[in-house]
């Protein structure tokens, strides 16, 4: 019984010593709450004085930047008062001012209308005085008209006509007298002024007279090379001649070949190319053609070269490229031997200096006179007079009318279109007409062989074709895909006969006819 009793003592103990812990924690947290709801009632006492005293100063700033602004608002509204004020007064002023004009014009307007009136009054009393006078000098005239009448037994329009006529004829014979001493006088200074010009611009003009002939001659650096150049049976010699429609001749004359043709600028290429061949080394007809056909683009360029330098000699700078290279084209050119490039330089030479000389406009003379047979450079392509092509290709090309008709008329083809178009002609007859300038034989020659290669190229299926040996051979190269082999034979025949009926020529000429027929392909 004895622990029984001892545990339920200690169970008491725990329990009371329990309630005891519990009381004195509950007298803590009543004593910590009063502290603390002390604090909280100190701080809001604290917080609301504090607002109290805030609002008090807010509300003193409030007041105070009231009265602030109603003193700014005040002070503006008196100084905006002011200042209407001295405007009030300052209009006042000016419009009192106004009005003093405005009566001071008055008052002037006033006196004005007073002068004129004065004056109307007075130009009134002048006409009367005008009419008056009139009135009376009509009554003198006519009292004087009719003794006039009376005395001379005429009327005042017998007087008159009388008097116009004897005026007229006195007028007539001095008009006469001076028009023909005039006349006599510019005749006489005309003459002598013209010939001073063409003179002067001859002895201005010194120009030299290239006299072309139908040969010329390719030099060789030895012998040896004339067997290669004729080749295996003749072969390159053919394809030379064939390529280039210059005929070679290759005799005994050491260490050179004679080429002929009648066509300088076919003779240039052919000596062009034969010296590059040799110079490379490689002869056949392969490379014959490769190179012919380079020394004709080449030479192309050349003579564009040429023309553009004779024209920037002449000041002509803005010339058209395709002119240019037409006009470098005349330096293989003659006419009657005279060399057409040097000749149409020596034209624009003269004509220029005319120009300057009489007045007129040198630079339209000076370009009408340069172009003037640049239809020379096509005519052996194209069907036409030169004239005409030339005319066609240079409006073509942007030239300016009055150059194209001062270049129109150089041949006395049309009416003269200006004067200087008269300069250009007679510049074209001094140069043409200069001693040793042509040679009509050389001319005659040209033309005879032109018409000879003009009559082979009129048939159908002819290429091209080459007057030779001096007009003694012709060869025509044929299309083989329109021409056969035995149509070949006729063709030669038709042209022959055409020849005999059309030109005039001694000895004979031989017609040949080459029909070649090439295979091409390629190994890939």
């Amino acid at each position: 019984m004895l622990p029984n009793v001892e545990y339920v003592i200690c169970a008491l103990i725990a329990l009371l010593v329990a309630g005891a812990v519990f009381v004195v924690w509950l007298g803590t947290r009543k004593k910590i709450a009063a502290d603390t709801i002390g604090r909280a009632e100190a701080e809001a006492a604290r917080l609301l004085k504090d607002a109290e005293r805030d609002v008090e100063r807010l509300h003193k700033e409030i007041v105070l930047s009231a009265k602030e602004k109603a003193h700014e608002i005040l002070s503006d509204a008196e100084r905006q008062s002011r200042t209407e004020r001295q405007q009030a007064q300052s209009l006042e002023q000016t419009l009192m001012h106004r009005e003093a004009e405005l009566l001071e014009r008055h008052r002037a307007t006033e006196r004005s209308a007073q002068e004129i009136l004065q004056r109307e009054k007075a130009l009134v009393t002048r006409e009367q005085q005008i009419d008056a006078a009139t009135v009376k000098y009509q009554q003198l005239v006519a009292h004087q008209q009719h003794e006039l009448e009376r005395v001379s037994g005429l009327t005042t329009d017998e007087a008159k006509d009388l008097l116009l006529k004897q005026i007229e004829h006195d007028a007539r014979h001095d008009a006469a007298n001076l028009l023909k001493r005039l006349d006599a006088e510019a005749r006489e200074i005309a003459s002598d002024r013209a010939k001073q010009y063409i003179t002067e611009a001859i002895q201005r003009s010194a120009a030299e007279h290239t006299m072309e002939t139908t040969v010329s001659v390719v030099d060789l650096p030895s012998d040896d090379l004339k067997g290669r150049i004729i080749g295996r049976e003749g072969r390159n010699i053919r394809a030379l001649e064939l390529a280039t429609g210059v005929d070679l001749i290759i005799d005994d004359t050491p260490g050179a070949i004679i080429l002929s043709a009648f066509d300088p600028y076919r003779r240039e290429i052919a000596k062009k190319a034969i010296e590059k061949l040799i110079a490379d080394g490689r002869i056949h007809p392969a490379r014959i053609e490769e190179i012919v056909q380079r020394v004709k683009d080449e030479t192309d360029e050349e003579v564009r070269k040429e023309g553009a330098a004779v024209a920037f000699e002449l000041g002509l700078h803005d010339l058209h490229p395709e002119i240019l290279r037409l006009m470098g084209r005349l330096k293989y050119r003659t006419s009657y031997g005279q060399n057409v490039l040097s000749h149409s330089a020596e034209v624009a030479r003269l004509a220029g200096i005319m120009a300057k000389e009489v007045g007129l406009d040198a630079h339209v003379a000076v370009r009408a006179a340069f172009v003037h047979d640049i239809g020379k450079a096509i005519d052996r392509e194209m069907q036409g007079t030169h004239l005409e092509l030339g005319i066609e290709f240079l409006r073509k090309h942007g030239e300016s009318e009055p150059v194209v008709m001062a270049m129109a008329a150089h041949h006395m083809d049309i009416d003269w279109p200006s004067l200087e178009a008269m300069i250009v002609q007679a510049a074209d007859a001094i140069s043409a007409s200069r001693p040793g300038a042509r040679r009509d034989i050389l001319e005659s020659y040209v033309k005879r062989l032109e018409k000879l290669e003009g009559i082979a190229d009129s048939f159908n299926g002819v290429s091209k074709s080459f007057a030779l040996q001096a007009g003694r051979e012709i060869r025509i190269m044929v299309e083989s895909e329109k021409i056969s082999d035995e149509e070949a034979v006729w063709l030669s025949k038709d042209i022959a006969r055409r020849i005999e009926n059309e030109l005039e020529y001694p000895g004979q000429i031989k017609v040949t006819v080459i029909r070649e027929t090439r295979a091409v392909d390629y190994a890939k």
